[in-house]
C-alpha cells in the first residue's frame, strides 16, 4: 500500500500545482492557468465509471493478472502515456498547444482517478477489517511522498535543467515531466509483484459478456454525448458571457453560473442517451439496478431524505475554502517573487511534513474527542488560516512569513482531512463501499474545483487580498452544516440503529 499510495500521489500535482507553475512560466495568463484545474474533474465524476472498473473484465489483462491488477496495470500505463503526452507539448506554442495540453491533462486526470478506484477496491479486498486502518495510513503516507516527488521534485528538476520565471526553457519542463513518467514504474512494478486479492464480501455474481459489453457501450455513448454537448455549447456560452459581463462587470460569477449550466446540460443529454440505450434493450436492467441504483437507494434508506441532503451539502462544501485557494496558491507564490527552489523547499517539502503531522494529530484528537468535534475544528482552522495569506500578500517576498503560513495552513488541512476521511468512511455501507465512497469522494471536490477554475479570473478582478478573504468566508456555511449534522448523525452507529432512531424522530423522512 505504501508503493501503491506513491503511485497514486505522483499524478495529482502534475495536473494541478506543478502544471500551473509550468504554464505561468511559459507566459500563459493567470485566468487561463486556473481553468486547467478543471482537468482534474475526473476525480469528481469517478463514481460514473467506478462500477465498470469494478465489474468489467479486460481482454488478456484480466485473465493474466486478475481483475484488480489488470485494471491497475491499465490505469498506470495510461498515466505514463498521459504524462509523456504532456511532456511533448510546449504550452508557449499558442492556443493550439494549450488545447492539446488540456486534452493530455484530462487524460491524466481520468487515468489517475481510475487508478484510485482500483487501489481503494484492492485495499478493501486484500486485508481484514482489523487491518484497514493501518492499510489506509500506509497508503496516505505513500500518497504524500508521491505528491512530494511530483511537487517539489518537478520544480527542482525544472530549475536544475535551466528554466526560470524570466528565462523559460521548454526542454527543462519536458525532461522534468518525462522523469515523472519513469517514476510511475514504481507502481507498475508493485502491481506486477503483488498477489491478486480475493473478493471478500462483495456478493458479485458472474454475468454474460454481453451484459458487460452493453454497459460499456452505454457508458461510451453517454460520455461522448456529454463531451460533444459541452463542446458545442462553448461558442454560445462565450458569446453570452461576453454580452452579460460587458454590461454587469461580474465576470467570475456570471462565468461560473454559465459553466454550471453548460455542464448540467451535458449531464442531462448524457442521461437521456443512457436512458435511450436502456430502453432499446442493449443493457441488462438488473445489472444497472444492482450497479448504480442499489447503492444510492441504500444510502437514502439508511439516512432518509432530509439527512441525506444535509450530508451531501456538507460533503460537497467541506473543502471549499482550501481547494479554491489551493488552485491559485502556486501562482500566488510566484507572483510574490518566491523562486521554484524556495517553493519546493517550503511549500512542498516542509509543507508535506506539516500536513502529515496534522493528519496524525487529527486522528488522535478524533479518537479522543470524537469525529464531529474535530471536523468542526478542522473547518474553522482551514478557513481562518486563509487570512494569513492576506498578511503574506501585504508583506511580499518574506520567507519567514511563508513558513508561518504553510505551517498553519497545512496543519489545519491535515487535521481536517483526517477527520473528514473518518467521517466519509463512517457513512458507507460495507455492501456498497466502493460505489458509495466513490460518490462521496467525488462530490467532495466537484463544487470546489468548479469554482476554483475561476480563481484566476476572480483575482484579476478583485485582487489577492479580497480573494483570500472571500475563501475564508466560504468556510462559514460549512461550520453551520457540521453543527447541524452533529445532531442528526452519530459516527459509529450501525445502519439498523440509525434507521430505527430516525423512524421515531419527528420530521425525518
Amino acid at each position: 500500500m505504501l508503493f501503491l499510495g506513491f503511485s497514486a500521489g505522483v499524478p495529482f500535482l502534475l495536473i494541478f500545482s506543478s502544471l500551473s507553475l509550468w504554464l505561468r512560466e511559459a507566459g500563459v495568463e493567470r485566468a487561463a492557468v486556473t481553468f486547467f484545474s478543471w482537468a482534474g474533474l475526473g476525480y469528481s465524476f469517478k463514481f460514473v465509471w467506478a462500477p465498470l472498473v469494478d465489474r468489467l473484465p479486460l481482454p488478456v489483462l484480466t485473465d493474466t493478472f486478475g481483475r484488480r491488477r489488470g485494471w491497475m496495470l491499465l490505469a498506470q500505463c495510461s498515466i505514463m502515456a498521459a504524462i509523456v503526452f504532456m511532456a511533448l507539448i510546449d504550452p508557449a506554442g499558442g492556443p493550439t498547444s494549450l488545447t492539446w495540453m488540456a486534452l493530455a491533462a484530462v487524460l491524466l486526470g481520468f487515468s489517475s482517478a481510475t487508478q484510485d478506484i482500483v487501489i481503494d477496491a484492492y485495499r478493501i479486498e486484500s486485508a481484514d477489517t482489523s487491518l484497514q486502518a493501518m492499510m489506509s495510513t500506509t497508503y496516505i503516507a505513500g500518497y504524500r511522498v508521491g505528491m512530494l516527488v511530483s511537487g517539489a521534485g518537478v520544480l527542482l528538476l525544472a530549475s536544475a535543467f535551466g528554466s526560470a520565471k524570466d528565462t523559460y526553457q521548454y526542454q527543462a519542463w519536458q525532461w522534468a515531466y518525462g522523469t515523472m513518467a519513469l517514476v510511475m514504474l514504481v507502481g507498475v512494478v508493485t502491481t506486477l509483484v503483488i498477489p491478486e486479492p480475493g473478493s471478500r464480501g462483495t456478493g458479485r455474481t458472474s454475468r454474460p459478456i454481453k451484459d458487460y459489453a452493453g454497459v460499456l457501450a452505454m457508458f461510451t455513448l453517454a460520455v461522448t454525448s456529454f463531451v460533444l454537448t459541452v463542446y458545442a455549447m462553448g461558442e454560445l456560452t462565450d458569446v453570452v458571457t461576453s454580452t452579460i459581463t460587458g454590461t454587469s462587470g461580474v465576470t467570475p460569477l456570471v462565468g461560473f453560473m454559465i459553466e454550471t449550466v453548460r455542464l448540467g446540460t451535458g449531464g442531462i443529454v448524457a442521461w437521456l442517451v443512457a436512458t435511450c440505450v436502456m430502453h432499446m434493450g442493449l443493457v441488462s436492467r438488473d445489472m444497472m439496478r444492482d450497479t448504480y441504483l442499489a447503492p444510492v437507494q441504500d444510502f437514502f434508506k439508511r439516512y432518509g431524505i432530509r439527512t441525506t441532503v444535509l450530508l451531501m451539502a456538507l460533503v460537497g462544501m467541506y473543502r471549499i475554502s482550501d481547494v479554491v485557494l489551493g488552485v491559485i496558491a502556486n501562482v500566488f507564490y510566484q507572483d510574490m517573487g518566491f523562486t521554484k527552489p524556495e517553493i519546493a523547499g517550503v511549500v512542498k517539502t516542509f509543507g508535506l511534513f506539516m500536513i502529515i503531522t496534522g493528519g496524525f494529530l487529527g486522528g488522535l484528537l478524533s479518537m479522543q474527542y470524537g469525529v464531529i468535534r474535530i471536523l468542526f475544528l478542522g473547518a474553522l482552522l482551514s478557513a481562518a488560516s486563509n487570512l494569513l495569506f492576506v498578511m503574506l500578500n501585504s508583506m511580499g517576498h518574506n520567507l519567514g512569513m511563508l513558513y508561518l503560513v504553510i505551517s498553519v495552513d497545512n496543519l489545519s488541512a491535515g487535521l481536517a482531512g483526517a477527520a473528514f476521511v473518518a467521517f466519509l468512511s463512517s457513512l458507507t455501507n460495507i455492501q456498497f463501499t466502493a460505489m458509495q465512497y466513490a460518490i462521496l469522494s467525488s462530490l467532495m471536490i466537484l463544487l470546489p474545483k468548479l469554482l476554483g477554475g475561476y480563481s484566476g479570473t476572480i483575482v484579476n478582478n478583485i485582487g489577492y487580498t479580497w480573494f483570500f478573504t472571500m475563501t475564508a468566508l466560504l468556510g462559514l456555511p460549512v461550520l453551520f452544516l457540521i453543527w447541524h449534522t452533529g445532531g442528526w448523525v452519530k459516527i459509529g452507529q450501525s445502519a439498523d440503529t440509525l434507521a430505527t432512531q430516525q423512524r421515531h424522530e419527528p420530521g425525518v423522512s
